[in-house]
């Protein structure tokens, strides 16, 4: 039998993965951008939970019943579902809060230490193969996050970390993905992710919504105990905008991983970088110095050269059967 249309099935499915991975990151940028200019007026988990009841009704109603329907909700694996759930709730209210405090743009910068702990724990964690030209596509990119964290400035802030413990989460999160991806569809590992949201952020405004926290000053911690209110009516559209983006970036994201390695998928998160700075330069006036565009460069430089690689080549791994 013919290997070549196998071939062409890998290579498709190659494709797919890096396009439904550059959808999400677009997706995911404007849900960043809309929190950030909402962290001044809201509880970080009162926005979350309006996020996450959004995402859920257009889950339910728009793409569960164009991808299988509701019965493939159902799971043998919901132990592994919530852990991934715990790990995408951490790396999202630790970025968000950092949002409160730092220009978005340093904040990813910070947060694209994500990719190479993907790389790393692909290998460890997954046996994946990583070639030298992966490696040094990786290795142009966290030059790049160097240059732009510049060690011994004000990045290094306490608040830095926030972006540093969701970089971790994010990471061992798609190492997750990949664990289950065999037998879980993308749409059902999104479900239980929104579902995740909901339960903890409702958790949290019945503990914190009061805001009996609130009042430190620091604008992160503001951020995450402030006491609820009720959203005017002109922010009601950056939330629902936010609802829906993330609705559906949370099936393409989950989808990419699936189809790809997380090797291969990871360095394709970069596009976020030249994202974060065009909101941080539009809409918040947050303009990089010619440093910053140094970094910038050389972070998207290896994604682009991964690209490059990937389309020269092709994906010379077919991809298991189990994939669905």
């Amino acid at each position: 039998m013919s290997v070549i249309p196998d071939q062409t099935a890998s290579r498709r499915a190659t494709l797919l993965g890096i396009a439904s991975v550059l959808a999400a990151v677009v997706l995911f940028s404007l849900s960043d951008m809309a929190i950030k200019l909402l962290s001044g007026g809201y509880a970080l988990h009162q926005v979350v939970l309006i996020r996450s009841l959004i995402g859920m009704a257009v889950l339910l109603a728009v793409i569960v019943p164009f991808q299988g329907g509701y019965g493939g909700l159902k799971t043998g694996r919901l132990a592994m579902h919530l852990l991934r759930g715990a790990c995408v709730v951490t790396a999202n209210m630790s970025f968000f809060a950092a949002l409160a405090s730092m220009p978005l743009a340093d904040a990813v910068a910070i947060f694209f230490v994500a990719p190479m702990l993907i790389t790393a724990f692909s290998v460890v964690m997954l046996g994946e193969k990583v070639g030298p030209r992966r490696w040094t596509s990786v290795l142009i990119g966290l030059l790049g996050v160097i240059v732009m964290l510049r060690p011994g400035t004000d990045a290094f802030r306490l608040v830095s970390l926030l972006p540093l413990v969701a970089a971790t989460a994010y990471a061992l999160l798609h190492i997750l993905t990949r664990k289950i991806g065999g037998t879980e569809r993308a749409v059902t590992m999104a479900f239980y992710i929104q579902l995740t949201f909901i339960v903890v952020s409702g958790s949290m405004g019945l503990m914190f919504g009061h805001g009996q926290f609130a009042g430190s000053g620091n604008a992160s911690i503001e951020f995450l105990f402030r006491a609820w209110v009720w959203p005017a009516a002109a922010d009601w559209p950056l939330l629902i905008m936010i609802g829906v983006s993330t609705a559906f970036a949370a099936v393409l994201i989950s989808q990419a991983y699936r189809l790809c390695e997380a090797a291969l998928v990871a360095p394709f998160e970069y596009a976020a970088m030249p994202i974060a700075v065009f909101w941080g330069v539009v809409v918040f006036g947050e303009w990089p110095d010619n440093v910053a565009w140094i970094g910038i460069a050389l972070i998207v430089g290896g994604g682009l050269y991964m690209f490059w690689r990937e389309a020269r080549m092709g994906n010379v791994e077919p991809v298991p059967r189990t994939r669905r």
